[in-house]
């Protein structure tokens, strides 16, 4: 059964005062992921926004052991922790790798793979804001098509975003999830299950950034909705190959007519309430609107379990 709202424990593992941003959207996800693992795990971080959050020695604002890596390496050293407590008889103690997307679908993608395909006992969640915002704004392959960032400036980024997904899907990945921080049961609820599984598991969470998809910080928790409203997250997981829709992305497969289709309008209001989408064209729109819909629909009849051609 789902958890509820306020059904969340009241214990809190990040604690008051830290480096990111004002609305950040990785701190109210890392909030609710501390809460899930009742802050007991050991966490493998590369350089990134999430560096900045935990804060350098002495002084941190995580209850929770943290091991800072080389950018590439969060896959590869959090399999060495595992082997190191393996070595050393130390049964029950969580693993977690935790890294962006630049640090996840780019660079550190080498590791992962291996990771995945050795099925290390470890958690891996990537908080995917959608480009390498520690550094400045700069493109990375899960930038969507037609974000501008400083490496795409002009005309914005000319493709869609790598499906980080089905890559880890196809290495066999025992659990699959996606996450929203503006749906925090939600995502309570997956890294609660993904915790006492054995093998790789895998979370990855849309993460609104204000700074660099341009909005209010007063705006993060909305603009998170407004993804998965619109379809542009879709909040699902795959345990043991079996896909299943969760959370308000059910809901809407239960309408008769699926808002991500149904509803352009949404879409388009989701766009333009981001800076880093000015000057995106009509047929942009149009594109996006054609790939989230033949998205939506193949993740119906998955959901469904209809098989796929």
């Amino acid at each position: 059964m789902a958890t509820k709202i306020l059904e969340l424990p009241d214990t809190e593992y990040l604690l008051p005062g830290n480096r990111t941003c004002a609305g950040c959207a990785l701190s109210i996800a890392f909030r609710y992921i501390l809460k899930a693992l009742d802050g007991q795990a050991i966490f493998v971080v590369p350089a990134s926004c999430l560096t900045v959050l935990g804060g350098m020695y002495p002084v941190s604002s995580v209850a929770a052991p943290w091991l800072n890596c080389s950018f590439p390496g969060t896959a590869a050293t959090a399999s060495g922790v595992v082997a190191g407590l393996k070595a050393l008889g130390k049964k029950g103690v969580k693993v977690v790798g935790f890294a962006g997307d630049g640090g996840t679908v780019d660079i550190g993608i080498q590791g992962l793979s291996g990771a995945a395909e050795r099925d290390v006992d470890m958690m891996y969640i990537c908080y995917d804001n959608e480009a390498y915002m520690n550094t400045g704004t700069q493109r990375s392959s899960a930038t969507p098509l037609g974000a501008r960032t400083a490496t795409t400036p002009i005309l914005g980024k000319q493709q869609h975003a790598k499906d980080m997904i089905a890559i880890m899907e196809a290495h066999g990945v025992g659990y699959i999830a996606t996450a929203s921080p503006s749906y925090p049961a939600d995502l309570y609820d997956k890294v609660s299950k993904a915790k006492d599984q054995p093998g790789m598991r895998y979370i990855h969470i849309t993460a609104p950034c204000s700074p660099g998809w341009v909005f209010p910080a007063k705006d993060t928790v909305k603009m998170g909705r407004m993804a998965v409203e619109t379809g542009v997250t879709v909040l699902f997981e795959i345990e043991d190959g079996v896909f299943r829709l969760t959370g308000r992305s059910r809901t809407m497969a239960g309408r008769t007519e699926p808002k991500p289709i149904a509803e352009a309008s949404s879409l388009t209001a989701y766009i333009r309430a981001q800076k880093r989408f000015s000057g995106v064209t009509d047929d942009a729109l149009e594109e996006i609107q054609r790939w989230i819909a033949a998205r939506w629909e193949r993740y119906l009849a998955r959901d469904a379990g209809l098989k796929q051609p």
